[in-house]
């Protein structure tokens, strides 16, 4: 994708508009999660499309504080950890507890969504919002922007966001993060 192309990053305005809005959807906790899955893990339309309830829990039943995605469930090889946010966690607890099925993201018939139908679902919720130039991928700049923000104040680097994003390059990964200019004025002044 050209850099001038790219997906926009979603405010903390707009996130709580998406929140807000997926409330009065007919299955809210699923969307709520498949926003979540987006913005705060940083998860590919194929791997919210592909994530088993396996990969998001522990061995004693409970949802775990981590995402173990899988190769099979990732853009080719890119499997990995996801850490995951409180209120991603919570969301899937919540849904959990309404769905005892194979994927954490289904169908109204039971089934695995596909990448296109999850790529569809965004589009169609940014649009009903008003959101232009947002689109599925929206969600995962967003999350790398803000961990990219934020990794020096835990003590960490970019090198810690090229790993939670499972880019193979730095060079990847940057392209993803939003460039502030107030941040740039501020750290000049």
């Amino acid at each position: 994708m050209a850099l001038g192309k790219q997906a926009k990053v979603l405010s903390d305005t707009q996130q709580r508009a998406v929140i807000s809005f997926l409330s009065t959807t007919n299955d809210p906790e699923r969307n709520l999660v498949m926003f979540l899955l987006s913005v705060d893990a940083g998860l590919r339309a194929k791997e919210i499309a592909q994530l088993e309830w396996s990969m998001v829990m522990d061995s004693d039943g409970s949802v775990s504080e981590a995402i173990r995605l899988e190769d099979r469930s990732s853009k080719g090889r890119s499997g990995g950890v996801v850490y995951m946010s409180k209120r991603l966690r919570d969301a899937l607890v919540n849904l959990k507890s309404v769905s005892d099925l194979k994927w954490v993201v289904e169908s109204r018939s039971g089934k695995a969504m596909s990448a296109q139908v999850v790529t569809n679902w965004f589009f169609t919720l940014y649009r009903k919002l008003g959101f232009d130039g947002c689109s599925s991928h929206s969600g995962r700049r967003t999350a790398i922007t803000r961990w990219a923000r934020n990794i020096s104040r835990v003590g960490g680097s970019l090198r810690d966001v090229q790993s939670l994003a499972r880019h193979s390059s730095l060079q990847m990964t940057q392209r993803y993060i939003e460039v502030s200019e107030d941040a740039m004025k501020r750290v000049v002044r």
